[in-house]
């Protein structure tokens, strides 16, 4: 099978011929039918996260079809179309899993991190970490909702849910454009900032439904009740509590983020918070499922060819997306 791996000495992926995997116990063997790209792949590939893994193949929003089947797994037929998530294993016995917080496990083990991803032709997958997805989107708007749906729709309900009235999306690009549609349906007023001058992007998200968009310098109509920041820049996090009201909280979404720059005490004051979104659970990702199936969510995304990905960690690096980038196996 054809395959990309990371090297974070290069900063660069590198294209490889490899094995098909046989799956053991509860895995999967699928063939990739599209796997999007995220920020997380860049990170991994440009060595902003310590290396788990040599060579690892990058993916966490893995679109597959069963091929075959592991002595252990029965969940799933040959045939079947699975998404395969960022969150890929957990010990299930350190006090974390045991208080039902796998997504902060121990011994975890991450899709494209620390076991082989969908930048593939196929990969193995633990089917007791694989989850259904909603008929209603085809494999290419399937995918990104495997991890900018996952992480945003966290995000979101860590900060409120809908009971957060005015909200702000800090980086529009491919989670929160798909958690603006989300807030939109539940009634909420979304603000969508982004880079200075990035008239595209705000109005990108104006068409999906944001009652303002502007440059994360500019103010917003009035106080916020939430923000989530999406960009990993940490100069914006004292930026987003300067516009959240008293009681407010600000989530921020990324696994890495720049320096948080110091700031007065009076931007926390009046119970403020500031909190992180940390991977993910199942019960994320089955909740999150049956919303998309009911909301008919539109999926922003760009198809590359499996042979252009590094084409695609490219663009996602220049910030030339609005929505996100898919990988396609077989795709001209």
């Amino acid at each position: 099978m054809q395959a990309w791996i990371a090297d974070p000495a290069t900063r660069h992926l590198e294209r490889v011929s490899r094995a098909v995997p046989v799956p053991a116990a509860h895995e999967l063997l699928l063939r990739v039918r599209a796997c999007g790209v995220c920020r997380t792949d860049l990170h991994v590939v440009d060595g902003d996260l310590p290396a788990h893994r040599p060579a690892v193949v990058p993916g966490h929003e893995v679109v597959g079809e069963v091929v075959a089947l592991g002595p252990q797994a029965g969940r799933f037929r040959t045939g079947d179309r699975v998404g395969v998530p960022w969150l890929g294993g957990t010990c299930g016995a350190c006090e974390f899993c045991r208080a039902d917080r796998e997504n902060l496990c121990d011994r975890p083990s991450f899709t494209g991190y620390d076991r082989d991803g969908g930048f593939a032709d196929c990969c193995v997958a633990d089917e007791r970490y694989c989850v259904a997805l909603p008929d209603r989107y085809d494999d290419v708007h399937a995918a990104p909702l495997l991890c900018a749906g996952l992480i945003g729709f966290r995000a979101w309900r860590m900060a409120g849910g809908a009971s957060a009235r005015r909200l702000g999306l800090w980086g529009f690009g491919a989670a929160a454009h798909l958690v603006c549609q989300v807030a939109v349906a539940h009634g909420q007023e979304v603000h969508a900032f982004t880079r200075q001058g990035d008239a595209g992007s705000q109005d990108f998200a104006r068409r999906l439904g944001a009652c303002w968009a502007g440059s994360s310098g500019d103010a917003p109509p009035g106080p916020l009740d939430a923000s989530l920041l999406f960009a990993p820049v940490g100069e914006l996090v004292p930026a987003a509590l300067a516009v959240t009201r008293k009681g407010g909280v600000v989530v921020c979404g990324g696994i890495h983020m720049t320096r948080i720059p110091a700031f007065d005490y009076a931007l926390l004051w009046g119970e403020r918070q500031v909190r992180s979104v940390a991977n993910l659970t199942r019960r994320d990702a089955n909740d999150f499922m049956a919303l998309a199936a009911r909301l008919d969510l539109q999926v922003h995304a760009r198809p590359y060819p499996l042979e252009r990905a590094d084409a695609a960690l490219a663009d996602l690096r220049a910030g030339k997306l609005d929505g996100a980038a898919v990988l396609v196996p077989g795709q001209a």
